[in-house]
């Protein structure tokens, strides 16, 4: 317990120097952070019907230098769907799926896995219904209604697409309508989860209008 003050002193100093003259890099930090997890490579023939979670945490390890550069935004957890099937729905999250900047680690995943759910791809054609809105002055009537095209191709995972489904189009008032007319009508499918498989996103609709006959 002599000179108890200086050694203390000696101690605080040898602390110092250390902290001062060890090089950067040798000193080490952790940072926890929130970041995305992006499923990958989802087989052509298949739909992800379950989506895993859009985040995940971890911890990365990194020298002191660039630990304050390392941010959700430059940390990716990429989920490789290549070989998934349709049986599987329990996928492991592993560090190595992790993009991290170089220098730095991870060193824990949480969860350690993940649940999603993929099913078959499947296509058909459906009818296109014209949803026509209004009516008709006194004395007009419709005729007929032309869709062209009358059917359109639907991608969609197996459960959500049904035979009779149809995929009905924008409205089309015919309130103030006195002859036959002709629309373009934007294409609505029936769940949000399809897609259609050609480009165009809209259809003709031609609208034939007579006068009512009165004799009948």
């Amino acid at each position: 317990m002599k000179n108890w003050g200086l050694k203390l002193f000696s101690l605080l100093l040898a602390l110092v120097l250390w902290l001062t003259l060890i090089p950067e890099e040798k000193t080490f930090s952790e940072k926890a952070l929130t970041i995305s997890l992006e499923p990958h490579n989802v087989p052509a023939n298949m739909e992800l019907v379950e989506k895993p979670p859009a985040s995940i945490e971890v911890v990365i390890r990194a020298p002191n230098r660039i630990i304050d550069q390392i941010t959700s935004a430059n940390v990716v957890a990429k989920l490789d769907l290549e070989k998934a099937t349709v049986i599987q729905q329990e996928y492991p999250l592993y560090e190595t799926m992790i993009s991290v900047p170089s220098g730095a680690e991870v060193i824990k995943v949480t969860p350690n896995k993940v649940n999603l759910q993929l099913e078959k791809t499947r296509e058909v054609m459906l009818d296109v219904e014209p949803n026509i809105i209004g009516k008709l002055a006194e004395g007009l009537q419709i005729q007929k209604i032309e869709v062209s095209p009358p059917k359109v191709k639907v991608i969609g995972a197996e459960s959500k697409i049904r035979d009779r489904d149809k995929v009905r189009t924008s409205p089309i008032d015919i309130s103030d309508l006195a002859q036959t007319a002709e629309f373009q009508a934007d294409l609505i499918l029936p769940n949000p989860d399809l897609r259609l498989v050609s480009s165009p996103t809209n259809v003709k609709i031609k609208i034939i209008v007579q006068a009512n006959d009165k004799e009948k």
